[in-house]
């Protein structure tokens, strides 16, 4: 286990605005602002945990868990809280349902 790599792990760097396409074309009022803030919210939970596992000298959260299981932890996370910065969209509450949002209202 790298302790640097480890260390480092417990303050991630927020992603910034100019990393985002500014054409891009988002449906049913979503921005790349909304999507920016709930992936800079999975940052720093993220940064939690880890900081908590450090203190307990075990390796970082997303060296632990399996690809496919860590994949889908991101997934849900950010199903979870691109509603809370986009209106316009909710989150799927059918079990397994899809597409993971829908628009606000249906």
């Amino acid at each position: 286990m790298d302790r640097h790599a480890e260390r480092i792990a417990c303050n991630p760097l927020p992603v910034e605005s100019e990393n985002f396409n500014p054409n891009a074309k988002l449906p049913y009022g979503c921005t790349s602002r909304h999507i920016q803030l709930a992936m800079n919210e999975f940052i720093d939970f993220l940064g939690f945990v880890n900081q908590q596992l450090h203190t307990r000298e075990m390796p970082r959260l997303e060296t632990m868990l399996m690809p496919a299981n860590f994949s889908g932890m991101v997934s849900e996370f950010m199903n979870a809280n691109i509603p809370k910065y986009c209106p316009g969209l909710v989150k799927n509450l059918y079990h397994n349902g899809h597409p993971d949002l829908l628009p606000a209202g249906i």
